[in-house]
């Protein structure tokens, strides 16, 4: 039956181009081949579609019958093959993404806003967290990861780096001589970020990497807001992202240290299922992401 559909779009394609050479370019496919799927379609039929001469073809009442039939299947089929496009590029559904809390104040919101006006079937929720998600297990369909990638199974794209700044408040830095390179940091007061516990900081300056052996560090958090918190209260210091650091350090609460010395930026990547369709929701709100 299947292929019998196809020889009848064929037939109508040879009609609606006067003849079996304009079929076949429209098709891309050899004047032979046309030929052979319309002669097939006769032969199972039983009957003459078409008479032919060296000049045109001609329809018999037979082949009349059948094109009016033809074209309303061709017509039948172009209309839902447009329905499902328009679906396409209006997109709908439920989108569940988890992120990190650090991001909830970032260019991000704007992003999903952005989203969010140009898709209004779509409805978007969104978990801020600092504890990262299980996206299989939790539900999920995005997730926005910050730092190393654990789980290979899934499919990522990067989105952008997180640029991060060395601070300190301007009391606790009172305390202490004025350093002039991140070696002179070893033994400072270090607050940490949970997820990068005990990693030395790596800095740079004019092509020149220097790693920082800091001592142990008292105070440890799982939460950005709150590392830059007790930074302003003077517990210590801390590697702050940017966007995060910035309008304390423009009100004076804290004090960028070492500003030509330029700490490592952290990756931010979106990850999915890898079995999510390659041009349904997901994927379209990812390559927005990306793009946008």
């Amino acid at each position: 039956m299947l292929n019998e559909l196809r020889q009848i779009a064929i037939f109508a394609k040879t009609v609606d181009h006067g003849s079996f050479r304009g079929a076949a370019k429209a098709l891309r496919l050899s004047p032979s081949v046309v030929s052979h799927h319309v002669g097939q379609l006769e032969e199972r039929l039983g009957t003459a579609l078409l008479y032919r001469s060296t000049r045109k073809l001609t329809l018999t009442q037979d082949g009349k019958c059948l094109l009016a039939a033809a074209h309303n299947m061709i017509n039948a089929a172009e209309a839902g093959l447009q329905h499902i496009a328009n679906q396409t590029h209006q997109l709908s559904g439920v989108l569940r993404l988890t992120a990190p809390a650090v991001l909830a104040p970032s260019n991000l919101m704007d992003q999903l806003a952005e989203f969010t006006i140009r898709y209004p079937r779509v409805n978007l929720s969104v978990d801020f967290s600092d504890d990262r998600r299980d996206i299989i297990n939790d539900g999920y369909d995005v997730a926005i990861r910050v730092g190393e990638l654990k789980d290979s199974s899934l499919k990522s794209i990067k989105l952008f780096d997180i640029h991060r700044q060395l601070v300190v408040a301007p009391s606790y830095l009172k305390t202490r001589p004025k350093p002039l390179s991140p070696s002179e940091l070893s033994d400072w007061d270090w607050l940490e970020l949970a997820p990068v516990w005990r990693k030395k900081p790596t800095f740079c300056k004019a092509g020149k990497r220097q790693l920082v052996s800091k001592q142990n560090s008292r105070i440890s958090v799982n939460n950005v807001q709150a590392l830059s918190q007790l930074t302003r209260a003077g517990a210590g210091i801390a590697i702050v992202p940017e966007l995060i650091a910035e309008p304390d350090i423009v009100k004076g609460n804290l004090v960028h240290l070492l500003p030509d010395w330029i700490t490592d930026p952290v990756a931010t990547f979106a990850v999915w299922p890898s079995n999510a369709p390659k041009h349904g929701l997901i994927k379209h709100f990812v390559d927005f992401l990306k793009n946008s």
